[in-house]
């Protein structure tokens, strides 16, 4: 079978002893980098064979794989850190396998996407993860957009060498998104920022050592106000005002202003907000 195994984002002491005892039990490990690998493999007195399995060849090494496991063996997935396949290589041979009738086990373990939300502070009974960060000036709005759309938080990855300028995108295009910014979780140069990006950015230029260590970051689109129930024509006055603020503050288009102002607790009807957002597009000419 194949056994898809979690192992340390940074501190090995948190390599669970399940993750231990299956890589010193199978046959072969199938890792994205053997030379990052081999080190932790070391550290724990694992000797297991070590095969690469990374990008540029695993669609060429599934096969491998899967026949060695059609003839008996049992094979274990790891990444360079973390569990496999979040942003990492692994679904191919992992879709291969399955495909194949074998079985494919979870061995559980770390993972920067959920150690960088559960000490967000933000409700996520639902959240999005995007991998990394857009590089391109358009796709950066978009992947802005989107997440204003949805109104959740949204988890990404960032380089080090990147993280202030992503970090002075938002300011300039979302002033009031909150984010909670993790580096170099459980290693040396662990440290949380949070606040507006505005002041993540501030942060950051007056910590020396934030171009070291990766980064996960979560954002959360900025609470709105609710509508007032005082009467019918506050309240309608008072939707068109968040449309338009919206719109502003998180340079999106009316639809998306729409979409994020539903979204909070206890926002009026939907068809409340659909009359309004018609109001707010005669009055802007659209």
């Amino acid at each position: 079978m194949l056994y898809v195994v979690a192992t340390p984002i940074g501190n090995l002491t948190d390599m669970t002893p399940r993750a231990v005892e299956i890589l010193n039990m199978v046959d072969m490990i199938a890792a994205e980098d053997t030379r990052h690998s081999r080190p932790l493999l070391t550290h724990f007195g694992i000797k297991t064979p070590l095969y690469s399995c990374h990008a540029f060849n695993e669609a060429g090494k599934a096969a491998f794989f899967v026949q060695a496991m059609r003839e008996g063996k049992n094979v274990a997935l790891i990444s360079d850190a973390g569990t496999p396949c979040i942003s990492d290589p692994g679904y191919l041979l992992i879709r291969a396998a399955a495909e194949a009738g074998l079985p494919v086990v979870p061995v559980c373990g770390a993972s920067a996407v959920v150690a960088a939300l559960s000490v967000s502070g933000f409700e996520a009974s639902r959240f999005s993860f995007i991998g990394f960060f857009p590089r391109k000036p358009r796709l950066m709005e978009e992947q802005l957009n989107e997440i204003n759309r949805r109104g959740e938080p949204t988890v990404f990855y960032e380089s080090p060498k990147r993280i202030m300028k992503t970090m002075q995108f938002l300011a300039a295009h979302a002033p009031g998104m909150q984010v909670c910014l993790c580096n170099d979780l459980t290693k040396k140069f662990e440290r949380t920022y949070r606040g507006t990006p505005a002041e993540v950015a501030a942060q950051l230029s007056d910590n020396p050592s934030a171009e070291k260590g990766e980064y996960a970051c979560v954002v959360n689109p900025a609470p709105l106000a609710a509508a007032s129930d005082d009467n019918e024509d506050t309240a309608v006055l008072s939707l068109e005002a968040q449309l338009v603020d919206i719109m502003v503050q998180q340079a999106c288009d009316i639809k998306t202003a729409a979409a994020l102002l539903h979204a909070q607790p206890a926002a009026p009807p939907k068809k409340i907000i659909y009359a309004a957002m018609l109001r707010v597009k005669k009055l802007l000419g659209k």
